[in-house]
């Protein structure tokens, strides 16, 4: 009987190491082809990136070149916010950037601006642009400020509060105004410089 139980433990000591064994080569074999298939699966992403320097140097440049418009100031708001359990005002001051046309800069002729002529009279005074611009868009204004009047007053002091609410303000704005100048110029950006909650 003795025998039979170191038999038994002897095939239960070998059924453990065979079963050990199995599991460290199952194991390996898991380990490596897991390597491998990763391994391809990483060249096939590199070498579907695009190393031409050409093609990344125009990808860089197009990312970093930012539109660069005309700001307009729309001046002061003061209103009531939208809060229904106590009166809250905002202050602030709006400005938009919008978008340039070819004709806003024109180049200026090195020969017009000399004198000498013949007697025909003063030459008339150049055009500041930004006076041009400025008047061009007067007409607007009293529409984008009551764009603007009427996006925020609709807002609570919380919506505000938050960066996401003022920029959901602007993105909202921007869109009223766009609508508003009707192609002839594009708002870039609307800038808030002075944002008071009280």
């Amino acid at each position: 009987m003795a025998d039979n139980e170191q038999n038994n433990g002897t095939d239960l000591n070998k059924f453990l190491i065979i079963s050990l064994v199995s599991t460290v080569i199952l194991c390996i074999v898991f380990a490596g082809v897991n390597y491998f298939v990763m391994e391809n699966l990483l060249t096939q992403k590199i070498s579907a990136i695009p190393t031409n320097t050409e093609e990344l140097s125009e990808d860089e440049s197009a990312a970093d070149e930012i539109k660069k418009g005309i700001i307009v100031d729309l001046g002061d708001f003061i209103l009531n916010l939208c809060d229904e359990a106590q009166k809250k005002y905002l202050k602030v001051n709006v400005a938009v950037e919008v978008t340039q046309k070819d004709t806003d800069f024109p180049e200026v002729d090195p020969n017009a601006s000399k004198g000498g002529g013949h007697g025909h009279g003063a030459a008339p005074a150049p055009v500041d642009p930004m006076e041009a611009i400025q008047k061009e868009l007067s007409q607007y204004k009293p529409a984008i400020r009551d764009a603007v009047i009427t996006n925020l007053s609709s807002k609570t002091s919380a919506e505000l509060a938050s960066a996401a609410g003022k920029e959901l303000a602007k993105e909202q704005i921007a869109n009223e105004i766009n609508s508003i100048l009707a192609g002839e110029r594009e708002v870039l950006r609307v800038s808030f410089g002075q944002f008071i909650i009280q």
